[in-house]
């Protein structure tokens, strides 16, 4: 690897870790193409829609400033009021199809008004709440006229396939944050429609931006007095101020798409914002604020890539609610690739997915596979101190170009533990699954001694914390069978495992989990 100059290690380092942690180089090619639309379109409602009035503004008004005006235009096309249902039957969806040329992009936000009643004679705008292919057919109060009504992932999908047949690229949101509170924190998501955003983006093959997560964080951090001032009319719609964060939200995960918008479309305004570089792998969100989540937390064994089995991988986090059928409770999988315990905290994704947690909620922690990468290198600088004391290294930062403390294995996991038991969330840690290696080349598999799933072990003990050994279940799920089956429980050489290894770790830990949930 040749020398970096320092000035130029941040920006190497986020295309690093924007890649290479997740993907293979044949998929770092395709992921490097850029995005250059002549135009962004919004779609959406009233937190989105332009308007004059400065105590009421959608974040779409003040989008334009984030991008060069020579290079792209932003064409806000929300209107106040409307639904999915309604954009549609009211032609403001035609005619924005109308103008999309190929290559641009068309940003689709809906869910506040889908949410209202189906029929009356007031708005008659809700549609179906359901992701299902299911209709209802009415006589329109409003209208005075026969209407079939689709559900919500039906209107979604015919936005999406009209972009996608006028050659540009559509890109799902969730909901703008409302200033609603329970307690200390705030409300993330009215109703299921976030959650449902994302299982359309992740059914449509469709980039997905988390709006109301990354809102519903920077409001927390303002608290209760300075969110109240955003909101000056009501508890959904926010002034300029309050546009121009969510906006900010948007601009930072578009940053994070792969392909990604190319740099010279943005301004000055653009540039200033910090890219949250980890939205091409489309994280889950809860999708019933009303019930209990299971949240997994951990590296590519737990959730591969963008969770959708490329390469024939996946990881085990994705089929526990397949293993727990007809189970009354949220299964967030926010694990995320080439990560170690270290990286999972000092990337943030820790504490974003512990801000989506509530009390009783469980956490499912599994790491070790790169915790015991290099402490400190120009390529990835996510190894951990052996172990599990308080030893700590203080480190210039090959990567990032920053100063750094670097912890044990066990230092990271006390962390995320203490910090989910302090906000009332049930933590439980799982040493890392085994490796396809075998023991002197017969039928059983190698068992790592004194690492990390032992330590993984003795932080558990001592820290009064559930413990699920899914190294040794899972190696003696595979003692005794023929190589050749082995083989097929793995997407790869000896890590990941394919489709039928991830339900078998996933059957496991489902196991393991029942008496938590009172199965």
């Amino acid at each position: 690897m040749p020398y970096l100059p320092r000035f130029l290690r941040p920006v190497f380092a986020f295309f690093v870790t924007s890649f290479c942690a997740v993907f293979s180089l044949t998929a770092l090619a395709d992921d490097e193409k850029h995005l250059t639309p002549a135009t962004i379109f919004i779609a959406g409602d009233s937190t989105a829609a332009t308007y004059n009035n400065a105590d009421h503004q959608g974040w779409g008004a003040v989008f334009q400033q984030y991008f060069d005006d020579k290079q792209v235009t932003v064409d806000n096309r929300a209107k106040g009021g409307r639904s999915t249902r309604t954009f549609i039957a009211e032609g403001w969806w035609d005619k924005l199809l109308n103008d999309v040329k190929p290559g641009d992009i068309v940003l689709i936000q809906f869910g506040h008004n889908d949410a209202s009643p189906v029929n009356d004679a007031s708005r008659a705008r809700g549609t179906l709440k359901s992701l299902t292919e299911e209709y209802r057919d009415i006589h329109n109060l409003l209208t005075d006229k026969d209407e079939r009504v689709f559900s919500f992932g039906h209107y979604i999908r015919q936005m999406v396939a009209d972009v996608r047949q006028k050659k540009a690229t559509p890109v799902l949101l969730s909901l703008t944050a409302r200033n609603i509170w329970h307690g200390d924190r705030i409300e993330r998501g009215s109703g299921e429609y976030g959650g449902w955003m994302h299982s359309l983006a992740m059914e449509l093959h469709t980039p997905f931006i988390d709006v109301t997560n990354a809102a519903a964080d920077q409001l927390e951090a303002l608290g209760k007095e300075e969110t109240a001032a955003l909101y000056p009319k009501d508890h959904t719609h926010f002034h300029t101020q309050g546009a121009k964060l969510h906006a900010e939200v948007v601009v930072a995960a578009l940053k994070g798409m792969r392909p990604f918008l190319s740099p010279v479309l943005y301004s000055e305004a653009g540039n200033a914002v910090t890219a949250n570089n980890w939205t091409f792998v489309n994280l889950p969100v809860v999708q019933n604020q009303g019930l209990r989540s299971v949240f997994m937390v951990g590296d590519s064994t737990v959730r591969n890539g963008r969770g959708d089995g490329a390469g024939g991988q996946w990881g085990w986090g994705d089929f526990i609610a397949a293993a727990l059928p007809d189970t009354n409770v949220n299964f967030v999988n926010r694990a995320v690739g080439g990560l170690s315990s270290r990286t999972f905290v000092t990337g943030g994704h820790w504490q974003r997915a512990l801000n989506m947690m509530k009390p009783g909620d469980i956490v499912l922690l599994q790491f070790g596979h790169n915790d015991a990468g290099a402490l400190n290198d120009d390529s990835r600088a996510r190894g951990t101190i052996k172990g599990t004391g308080m030893e700590q290294k203080r480190i210039e930062n090959m990567l990032t170009g920053e100063p750094e403390v670097v912890h044990t294995y066990g230092w990271y996991l006390r962390k995320m533990i203490g910090e989910a038991k302090a906000q009332g969330v049930i933590p439980v840690i799982c040493s890392p699954v085994p490796r396809k290696k075998w023991e002197d080349n017969d039928f059983r598999i190698a068992r790592a001694r004194d690492s990390y799933p032992q330590w993984a072990e003795a932080v558990a003990r001592t820290g009064n914390t559930a413990f699920i050994d899914l190294h040794e279940l899972v190696a003696s799920a595979y003692d005794g069978k023929p190589h050749e089956l082995i083989d097929s429980y793995f997407g790869d050489a000896h890590t990941h495992t394919s489709k039928e290894g991830a339900e078998i770790t996933a059957a496991i830990v489902a196991e393991r989990l029942k008496p938590m949930l009172g199965l």
